[in-house]
């Protein structure tokens, strides 16, 4: 046999074990067992069109519970999504709003809209796989009147 292709098989032989190993290497999802006390919802007026909003194209990313899907089980997909999650609730976390000095408060609202304008938010590669979370302009606007309506509350 050739030598090659002797050393292609062990290489991919180490490849398949090593990704069947990864797999049994686990990640801590992020899903709650309660509302967090300090969650927007219990502190400021949300009305219900923005709250469906919210809840489908920001929540798995920025708040204490992610909907996980079935590709969520494979690594190392399970890194990238527990990075991006992290990632996500590091900036910005509704679950935790009121927990945010009112500056923090006011500068996260802002930064809501400006990346919703911008089309920054949600992901690129969050929209990909989750068409319905898809901000039309519209729904911009319903965030961006929501974010200017709740400024005016924020203590």
């Amino acid at each position: 046999m050739n030598k090659s292709i002797l050393n292609l098989k062990n290489i991919l032989t180490v490849l398949l074990l090593l990704f069947i190993g990864i797999q049994f290497i686990d990640v801590q999802k992020n899903i709650s067992q309660s509302q967090s006390a300090n969650a927007i919802e219990n502190h400021y007026k949300i009305p219900e069109k923005v709250q469906a909003i919210l809840k489908t194209s920001c929540y798995d990313c920025h708040s204490n519970n992610t909907s996980y899907p079935w590709y969520s089980k494979v690594q190392p997909v399970k890194w990238w999504l527990a990075d991006h999650v992290n990632s996500g609730k590091r900036h910005l976390n509704f679950d935790e709003f009121n927990s945010y000095s009112r500056e923090k408060k006011l500068e996260k609202l802002d930064e809501i809209v400006e990346t919703v304008k911008e089309g920054e938010m949600p992901l690129a590669s969050y929209t990909v796989i989750h068409q319905d979370a898809k901000l039309s302009a519209s729904t911009r606007a319903e965030i961006e009147k929501w974010v200017s309506e709740i400024k005016k509350e924020v203590k």
